[in-house]
């Protein structure tokens, strides 16, 4: 199944469950999205539980969290993340905290594709650590099918707000689901594959530039500690260090600018809590701190690539040879 369609899936098995499950966007009922993410459900369901929204990304968050608190719990679909800067008030100062502030749960759900796909500076955002800054959001962002639906279906039943991102390129690549009764759990990375040589982390669609590096590198003899954060807050900084403990050595791939990212947030968890079982600095492969350009030689250029991934992590065994 598709990863598009796999989401799709999850929602609809939770719809199915709940009645008290909603979509609120632009162009869902009969379109399903811009990423036919939710395609079918509007004839399915009617317009009460899949509705489209005029264009105003904070009335649709604002009615999401005023349904949130008052018994529903909304699917809030803003088509693109850089959507989200025109309801950032609604997202940071009442999403996040009524539930510190009230001791009232919000069982709400903002859906949102994320990262580069063509080119353009305010339609190729990343911004997990934006949403992960803010304390009392959770933000999930998953590279497979499988998680696609695991998480969503596990998003819809927390009690508290989560951003759940989904990469554009990811949107017709395939892969096995779950049945109705498998969930993936928020908070815990996948420890994809085991080497012994070094450990490679990333997630979404870095996971497709990790996974062809971690390919090439075990082709040279060189064994990987593959890991899917699919979560970026909370963030599994256990199996991380668990996984650098082993290996010694740590490459973080990163489709965001270095500084602020979900890279250099576990540089700084990593360093604290497993300094001395490192043989040698940890190395980020991370995007050009730039906008998105529209050439796609220039793009290519300022975002992570399997050949850089490769390369960083040979230097880094050289170095510790």
């Amino acid at each position: 199944m598709s990863y598009s369609n796999a989401f799709r899936e999850g929602v609809r098995e939770e719809m199915l469950l709940d009645d008290r499950i909603f979509i609120l966007g632009t162009d869902l009922y009969e379109r399903g999205g811009h990423f036919a993410q939710v395609k079918g459900l509007g004839p399915e369901f009617g317009h009460e539980r899949v509705r489209d929204a005029p264009i105003s990304e904070a009335a649709m968050v604002a009615a999401g969290v005023g349904a949130a608190v008052s018994g529903s719990r909304p699917l809030i679909d803003l088509n693109f993340d850089d959507f989200a800067y025109g309801a950032m008030d609604e997202i940071f100062n009442q999403a996040a905290k009524l539930r510190y502030m009230w001791d009232r749960n919000v069982p709400l759900v903002i859906r949102a594709t994320s990262g580069v796909a063509l080119g353009g500076a305010q339609h190729n955002n990343s911004m997990e650590m934006l949403f992960a800054s803010m304390p009392g959001l959770a933000v999930v962002s998953p590279s497979t099918a499988r998680d696609a639906k695991g998480l969503i279906k596990t998003a819809l039943r927390s009690p508290d707000p989560v951003v759940f991102l989904m990469h554009k390129k990811l949107t017709g690549v395939r892969g096995a689901v779950g049945g109705d009764g498998e969930f993936t759990p928020i908070g815990v990375a996948d420890l994809v594959r085991t080497g012994g040589d070094v450990t490679v982390v990333s997630h979404s669609h870095g996971m497709i530039t990790a996974t062809e590096a971690a390919d090439a590198l075990s082709a040279a003899g060189v064994q990987v500690d593959l890991i899917d954060l699919r979560s970026i807050f909370p963030l599994d900084i256990d199996t991380i260090t668990a996984s650098v403990r082993r290996t010694g050595r740590l490459v973080v791939v990163d489709e965001s600018p270095h500084f602020g990212s979900v890279a250099a947030q576990i540089v700084t968890e990593v360093q604290s809590r497993a300094f001395w079982y490192l043989d040698a600095p940890i190395v980020t492969v991370t995007a050009a701190h730039a906008p998105i350009p529209h050439s796609p030689p220039l793009i290519d250029a300022l975002l992570p690539s399997v050949d850089g991934v490769v390369r960083a992590t040979r230097r880094l065994l050289e170095e510790t040879a």
